[in-house]
């Protein structure tokens, strides 16, 4: 494999060298590893309908878009509780 040089800031850089290293890692095998276990917008959205997709299949169960939005705003709510203070 071929390798690329990649501007950043000299700040994210030192950060993600440390969090490499914590991991026994070099910088750029971290950021292969990285790479590889991330998902593109695209590749996410394809494994939400396939979720989507086998839930309705399993229960019959097939929120419309508003019914998601209110249980994406209740998980929301719920996790902001868990976390405060």
């Amino acid at each position: 494999m071929a390798d690329a040089n990649v501007r950043i800031p000299e700040e994210a850089r030192d950060r993600l060298a440390t969090i490499a290293a914590a991991e026994g890692m070099s910088l750029r095998a971290y950021l292969a590893r990285l790479a590889e276990t991330l998902l593109t917008p695209a590749e996410r959205a394809e494994r939400a309908e396939r979720a989507r997709a086998t839930l309705r299949e399993w229960t019959g169960y097939a929120p419309s878009p508003a019914e998601e939005r209110d249980l994406d705003s209740e998980l929301d709510r719920r996790l902001a509780r868990a976390v405060a203070p």
